[in-house]
């Protein structure tokens, strides 16, 4: 029995320039998320809460879980387009500064 690979993707060998710039991404992304659930966490306590209820601890977590979820997926999928200006930022700066 033979298998077929469903695509055949070249192999691209990683160099140092194309593991900083995926570093690069990799922290803009982080950074946009943590911005945005920065941002959207409070607003979201406050319109998911009824007014003279408690909430206990576990739904606290369970809804603070799903928020980092939701703020991880959207800064993935470009979110507010701060990632895309830091990388921008950054690999600038990289490509204007002296070799050492």
């Amino acid at each position: 029995m033979s298998v077929t690979p469903l695509f055949n993707a070249p192999f691209i060998p990683s160099t140092p320039a194309a593991e900083h710039a995926r570093k690069i991404a990799k922290a803009a992304h982080e950074f946009e998320a943590v911005l945005l659930n920065t941002v959207l966490g409070p607003l979201e306590r406050t319109f998911s809460s009824l007014p003279g209820k408690e909430t206990d601890a576990a739904s606290d977590n369970y809804q603070s879980l799903g928020m980092q979820a939701l703020t991880s997926n959207l800064a993935t999928k470009g979110g507010w387009g701060i990632a895309d200006l830091i990388i921008k930022s950054l690999s600038k700066r990289d490509r204007t500064a002296p070799a050492a």
